[in-house]
């Protein structure tokens, strides 16, 4: 698991906990563009055939992470929102380089910190909730963000040496704390 260099403060928390509705809706936005940027990985990359599949079933997760999380939204009686930029995603997309194969290196590594990020904070959601049915979804959701840090650096392995990767992801964390730590706290993810 990657050790991010910046933790969340309480305040996050607490934030979320006090408008938990927007943080739902946010929370299916990000399940959806996460699935996105999987198939965005096929299409880009269609002669990365051992990519391929895992990718898919990548998108395909993400999607039914999507479907969990819009079936809370309805049962709150909430409405999706348009899709809104993500200041924290468009501040790590622009570290990401432009060449074919440091792009396709760069958005891996930057996915894997993502989910990283994820990963920490919806941790930090379900220990914050009482028992009961959110709790396990928020659970789930955390420990799957945890396997998808993983699943990220996989993929970059199979084209990347390790060396190669480690520089990357260093220099990617340091970018991620500029990307998070000044951000306001909000009801959402990021």
């Amino acid at each position: 698991m990657i050790q991010l260099r910046y933790q969340t403060p309480e305040a996050w928390t607490q934030g979320v906990l006090a408008d938990f509705d927007a943080f739902l809706v946010d929370h299916a936005a990000c399940e959806r563009k996460a699935s996105a940027t999987g198939l965005q990985f096929v299409v880009r990359y269609p002669d990365r055939i051992e990519m391929i599949g895992p990718m898919i079933t990548f998108a395909r997760e993400e999607l039914t992470h999507f479907q969990q999380a819009w079936a809370w939204v309805k049962k709150r009686n909430l409405r999706l929102t348009s899709d809104e930029k993500d200041t924290y995603i468009r501040r790590l997309m622009q570290h990401v380089r432009t060449g074919r194969d440091e792009r396709l290196l760069d958005r891996l590594i930057m996915a894997a910190v993502v989910e990283a990020r994820g990963h920490e904070r919806f941790g930090l959601v379900a220990a914050a909730l009482p028992q009961g049915k959110l709790k396990t979804f928020y659970t789930s959701i955390c420990e799957s963000e945890g396997r998808h840090t993983d699943f990220f650096l996989e993929m970059a392995a199979l084209y990347f040496d390790e060396e190669t990767i480690g520089n990357r992801l260093d220099d990617f964390l340091d970018y991620e704390v500029e990307a998070i730590a000044d951000l306001p706290f909000r009801a959402a993810v990021h």
